[in-house]
């Protein structure tokens, strides 16, 4: 891992009752005070505001798994991104998968979004990735980079640092399976040289891309140890404190 400080994202997608969501934060929140990395939990938007304080100001970055890119309006079942931050909410995700393809949610929306966020003044975490038949037919790049240029190329970004990239390979969420070490890794440098492009060498120098396809205790540390990965977008593993905690601890050996 290179010298960007790691970032650790647990998405608890829409799993946990109120008492399991405040236990898992307060699990969470004492273990990670200590933590090099920075560390993220995005729990369901209704439990927010009741984990709020059990995440505290030392603890891990509160986020949402998704926002409005409007204000306020007619907007039935969104959540605006002012309701967010007065929740606590420092980062939200944008473009997940299973919102890109579960949901169809369109490239515009996602760049609309990531404006959004980063206008905000939040940490925004960018998914993207390739679906499994993209994958078999060589498009992995080419997904990515269609994905990033999309979401970057009409946006300001001020700071780069509250800009974080996801590579996600849909075919590894959920499934138990997880791309190599050196092919995650491919696509992460691969990621990069697109934001070179784009933003220019210093930026994309800066900015960490994470992988978040199955990131699990077991190979943590594998794939944190590759020069372009910068740590980690959680699902499964983020439900149970003991693994979300050993892939944070696995920031540390590199």
């Amino acid at each position: 891992m290179s010298t960007r400080r790691p970032f650790i994202g647990g998405n608890w997608k829409m799993n946990t009752t109120r008492g399991q969501a405040l236990e898992l934060a307060a699990d969470v929140g004492r273990a990670v005070r200590n933590s090099g990395a920075q560390v993220a939990i995005y729990p369901p938007f209704v439990w927010l505001e009741t984990i709020r304080s059990s995440v505290g100001a030392t603890g891990p970055l509160l986020g949402a798994q998704d926002c409005s890119p409007n204000c306020n309006g007619a907007f039935t079942g969104d959540v605006s991104l002012e309701m967010l931050k007065e929740c606590g909410v420092s980062t939200v995700l944008i473009g997940h998968s299973e919102r890109r393809h579960g949901l169809k949610e369109p490239e515009e929306r996602i760049a609309a979004k990531l404006e959004a966020v980063l206008g905000a003044g939040l940490t925004a975490v960018l998914c993207v990735g390739e679906t499994l038949d993209e994958r078999e037919a060589g498009k992995t790049d080419e997904v990515n980079n269609a994905q990033l240029r999309s979401a970057l190329a009409g946006t300001n970004i001020v700071r780069h640092d509250l800009l974080v990239i996801a590579y996600e390979p849909v075919w590894a969420i959920g499934t138990g399976k997880t791309a190599s070490a050196s092919d995650a890794q491919a696509a992460h440098e691969r990621i990069r040289a697109v934001l070179d492009d784009l933003l220019g060498a210093n930026p994309a120098a800066a900015i960490r891309i994470i992988y978040g396809g199955s990131m699990k205790p077991a190979n943590a540390q594998d794939l944190m140890a590759q020069p372009d990965i910068d740590g980690g977008l959680i699902g499964g593993a983020s439900l149970k404190a003991e693994d979300f905690l050993a892939i944070v601890n696995a920031t540390k050996a590199n």
